[in-house]
C-alpha cells in the first residue's frame, strides 16, 4: 500500500492531475466496503458526482480513475452552468459479487461524514435502486428513485444531452444541425447509449452499434431490425463511410491505436474521460476529426441530479440539457479564434468559470 499511497502523494500535490481538495480512503471491513472519495474543487459549490463500483485490477487504478473522474466533474459542472464542483467516489469489488445493504448503508455514512461537501449519485455498476439504499444514511443523495424523492434513471437527459452535442458537431462541421442521412456508429448501448439510439433514429440516421453485451444489442435490433451491428468497437471505428463516432461505454476509448484508424469525421459520445492521454486531442485535430469534449456533452444527467436538490422539475433540465448545443458551438467558435483543439478551448472556459468563484 506504500507505493499506491507515495503515488496518489505525488499525483496530488505535483503532477497536473492533482490539485484536489480532498481524497478520502474509506473501509468497512465488515461489509467488505473499499471506497476512494475525491473532491476535485468546490469553488462553485459542493461537489458534485456520481460513486462507480467496479473491480480494479488494484487499488492504485481505483485512486487513478477517482483522480480522473472528479477532476473532469469539476469541469463539467462549471460548463453545464451548475453551482457545483466536482468530486467523484469509486467502490472496488465487482459489485455482481460483493454489492449488499450493509456495504451500500457504509458507504453512505462515509459520505455523510463529509457534510454535505460531497452530493453522490449513480455511475458505472451503480443504480437508483442502490442510491435509495445510500440515501438511507446521507442527505446529499441524488438518482434516487420517484418514490424516494429523486428523479430516477439520469440516462435519459444524459442521452438528449449527447444527441445535442452531436448536432452541434453536424451544425459546425455540415452546416446543418441534423444526423440525417449520417452514418453513425454507437459503441456501448447500455443505460444511455440506447437512448441515444432512439434519437438517432428519430432524427433519420443510419446506426451501426457494438456492445460485449448480447442482450443489449438485442433490445435494439429486436425494435429496430434496421439497425447494424459491428463484431466489436475495433471494427466499427473502422467501418467504411462512418460519420460519426460516439463512444459510450468506458473511457480511454481514443488513444494511439484507434486515432489513426478512426473513418469518421466527429467523435461525439457519453463516455466519460474519452482521452486515453494529453496530446490525443492534438491527434485528432491533425486528422481533421472534429472532437466534441465529452464532459460538456455528457453533462445532462449531471443536471438532471443536480436538480433533485430543489426539487425535480424534467422540463426545467431539459431546457438546461438543450443548452448543450450553444455550449458545444461556443466551445468549436473558441477552438477555431484560439487555434486549439476544442478540448482545450473547453478547459479554458471551464477553468475560466473555477477561477471567476474563486475571485481571481
Amino acid at each position: 500500500m506504500t507505493d499506491v499511497t507515495d503515488g496518489v502523494l505525488h499525483t496530488l500535490f505535483h503532477s497536473d492531475q492533482g490539485g484536489h481538495e480532498q481524497v478520502v480512503i474509506c473501509q468497512d471491513r465488515a461489509s467488505g466496503l473499499k471506497a476512494v472519495i475525491a473532491l476535485h474543487s468546490t469553488a462553485l459549490g459542493p461537489a458534485l458526482g456520481g460513486t462507480r463500483f467496479y473491480p480494479y485490477a488494484s487499488e492504485a487504478d481505483a485512486v487513478a480513475d477517482a483522480l480522473n473522474l472528479s477532476r473532469g466533474m469539476s469541469y463539467k459542472n462549471a460548463l453545464a452552468g451548475l453551482d457545483h464542483g466536482g468530486g467523484k467516489a469509486v467502490i472496488i469489488g465487482d459489485p455482481a459479487k460483493i454489492k449488499s445493504e450493509e456495504l451500500l448503508l457504509a458507504y453512505g455514512r462515509f459520505v455523510a461524514s463529509l457534510g454535505g461537501r460531497y452530493v453522490t449519485a449513480c455511475d458505472v455498476g451503480t443504480y437508483v435502486a442502490d442510491m435509495d439504499v445510500v440515501a438511507r444514511e446521507c442527505r446529499w443523495t441524488t438518482g434516487r428513485s420517484p418514490e424516494n424523492g429523486g428523479a430516477g434513471d439520469s440516462s435519459v437527459l444524459t442521452a438528449f444531452g449527447v444527441f445535442q452535442g452531436m448536432r452541434a458537431s453536424a451544425q459546425h462541421l455540415w452546416g446543418e444541425a441534423t444526423l440525417r442521412g449520417r452514418r453513425v456508429g454507437v459503441a456501448g448501448v447500455g443505460k444511455v447509449g440506447h437512448h441515444l439510439v432512439e434519437h438517432l433514429l428519430s432524427d433519420g440516421a443510419e446506426v451501426v452499434i457494438t456492445d460485449v453485451r448480447e442482450e443489449s444489442l438485442r433490445r435494439i435490433t429486436d425494435a429496430h431490425p434496421g439497425v447494424a451491428v459491428a463484431a466489436d468497437t475495433d471494427a466499427l471505428i473502422r467501418t467504411e463511410g462512418l460519420d460519426v463516432y460516439a463512444p459510450c461505454a468506458l473511457g480511454g476509448a481514443l488513444n494511439d491505436a484507434t486515432v489513426p484508424v478512426l473513418t469518421a469525421k466527429v467523435v461525439c459520445g457519453a463516455a466519460n474521460n474519452q482521452l486515453a492521454h494529453p496530446g490525443v486531442e492534438k491527434d485528432l485535430a491533425d486528422r481533421s476529426v472534429l472532437y466534441a469534449p465529452d464532459y460538456v456533452v455528457n453533462a445532462g444527467g449531471v443536471i438532471q441530479v443536480a436538480d433533485e436538490l430543489h426539487g425535480f422539475d424534467f422540463d426545467r433540465c431539459k431546457t438546461k440539457a438543450a443548452r448543450i448545443f450553444d455550449t458545444t458551438l461556443e466551445i468549436f467558435a473558441r477552438a477555431k479564434a484560439d487555434g486549439i483543439p476544442p478540448a482545450a478551448a473547453a478547459d479554458r472556459l471551464a477553468e475560466q468559470r473555477m477561477a471567476e468563484a474563486r475571485g481571481h
